[in-house]
This record gives C-alpha cells, sequence and structure tokens, in this order.
C-alpha cells in the first residue's frame, strides 16, 4: 500500500506487487484497477471497507475522498478546484505502472460524482489519459441535481463535530450562494460553469454504468437517479440500476451487505469480460 502524487490518495496494490522503479515489479497482468471516489466528509477507514470487494477479487485499488470545502464551497462558488485533484488521480495510474489494465470507478454520492466529472472531462480532452481503457461505472447514492435541503443534510453531518456558531455560519454561507448562484442564476452562469449534474447527463462516455439507489435517502432524491440513468439508456449506455427502497444515503452495502457486494462483482466482471480471479 502506498500513495504518491496526491495526498490523501490511498493505492493498495495487488498482494506480492512491488511499486514502480523496483527490480521486483511484475508485469501488468491484465486485473482490474477500481478506483473509489468517496463521499464529502467520508473518512478513509470507511472507504476501506469497499476496497475489500475488489481487494478480494486481486484488483488494484485506489481510494481518495476531495476535501469538503471544495465539494461544498469552491464548486458551489464555480471555481474548478477538483480539476486538479481529478488529474493527479488518473496520474497514479502512469505513476504505478498499471495504465494499460481496465480501469472501473466507484462514485460515492455527490462528493465523488463530481470529482468524476472532471475525470470524465480529463479523459476526453488530455492526449496522456485518452488510451486508458475505462471498463464502468458504478455511482453509489448519486448523482443528485440542485437538491438544496439534501446538501444542507449532507453538509450538516460533516460539519457535526464543529463549533455550532460557525457551524450554522457555514451552512448560511453554503445555502445563500448555492439558492443565488446554482438555482437562480443557474440559467446565465450555466455557460460558465455548468452542474456536474448537466454534464454527466450528456457525458460523452459509452462504457456500462451502474446506479445503486434507494427511495429511503434524504440526501439525493431516488427521482433524480432514475432521471439520469433513463437519460443515459437512452443515449445508448448499457445502463442498469438498482432501488434499494429502504437502505440509507450510502448505506446500502450496511443495510444488504451480501447482496451489494454481489452487484458490484457481477458488474465488474461483465465489463472486463471474464470473472477477476
Amino acid at each position: 500500500m502506498g500513495t504518491r502524487g496526491l495526498k490523501e490518495a490511498v493505492v493498495e496494490l495487488k498482494p506480492g506487487q512491488a511499486l514502480e522503479g523496483s527490480a521486483e515489479t511484475e508485469p501488468a497482468d491484465g486485473q482490474p484497477v477500481v478506483i473509489l471516489l468517496g463521499w464529502a466528509g467520508c473518512q478513509d477507514k470507511y472507504l476501506a471497507k469497499y476496497s475489500t470487494i475488489y481487494s478480494q477479487k486481486g484488483c488494484t485499488v485506489i481510494r481518495y475522498t476531495a476535501p469538503w470545502r471544495m465539494v461544498f464551497f469552491s464548486e458551489t462558488f464555480g471555481i474548478r478546484s477538483l480539476q486538479t485533484p481529478a488529474r493527479q488521480l488518473l496520474e497514479l495510474l502512469f505513476d504505478y505502472s498499471i495504465e494499460n489494465r481496465p480501469v472501473l470507478f466507484h462514485v460515492f454520492s455527490n462528493g465523488g460524482a463530481m470529482l468524476y466529472r472532471y475525470i470524465m472531462e480529463a479523459l476526453h480532452t488530455h492526449k496522456l489519459f485518452k488510451n486508458l481503457r475505462v471498463a464502468g461505472t458504478i455511482f453509489d447514492s448519486a448523482p443528485g441535481r440542485r437538491n438544496l435541503r439534501g446538501g444542507l443534510r449532507a453538509l450538516e453531518t460533516v460539519l457535526a463535530s464543529m463549533n455550532v456558531l460557525l457551524k450554522y455560519f457555514l451552512l448560511f454561507t453554503f445555502a445563500s450562494t448555492a439558492v443565488v448562484l446554482r438555482i437562480l442564476l443557474y440559467p446565465l452562469t450555466r455557460s460558465i460553469h455548468e452542474s456536474h449534474y448537466d454534464a454527466l447527463l450528456k457525458a460523452p462516455s459509452r462504457w456500462p454504468e451502474l446506479y445503486l439507489y434507494s427511495q429511503a435517502d434524504l440526501i439525493i432524491r431516488a427521482s433524480e437517479v432514475q432521471l439520469m440513468a433513463d437519460a443515459r439508456q437512452q443515449l445508448g449506455v448499457p445502463v442498469k440500476a438498482v432501488d434499494f427502497s429502504d437502505s440509507p444515503h450510502v448505506s446500502h452495502m450496511r443495510v444488504y451487505p451480501t447482496y451489494y457486494c454481489n452487484l458490484c462483482t457481477t458488474f465488474l466482471s461483465d465489463c472486463v469480460g471474464g470473472s477477476p480471479s
């Protein structure tokens, strides 16, 4: 396990595989690389539980959660702060000499979806990344549209341990900015900074997508996930959507561990054309 190039990213190499530059480094064996993009405020110990699904199958796993300040404030103000970590995540594939392997993205909530949006842009605009082989994408509790109430609930969860006065100041700042820039003025600001939801709706990718969501999610509306899945399918994207009905936001694996793991591993197997060992 190691990190390089991007602070806070965690890379779990296949057991027995050495780091780049070592004489003991194995040649790439075609095993998939899974990139987990955590929800805003997610601690790595929670994201690591999802790593196990894939590491047990012999996959290399990269975990990264974007700073919540970027997710809730920089992006809301129209600052594309997530572009840099998105590019650096893809550069990690070259740093570890695993750029020739199929890649699966596992994206959590809007925090992960915002980062994924910039990864998608980099894949289609940067020459270095155009030959990367993306096998598919799993969306867990994402993406959501302009749901202010859900955004406030998510931010309140992130700020739970913060000083009360500071917490409510940040909540007010986020809410007022989101209402003005991302809702009221969005028809005018859209050409300058399109929302991640609208960008993903028309994304040029055509690899398979799996949407895992729930009617009981109080942060991301199930109807918004369903709308995205339907729109992508109409564009010719192979789509599967699973409604867990009663599990809370980013808690589908906790409530239905066996079913969730089976969905992910089956999707991975279907995407790469064979079951990973």
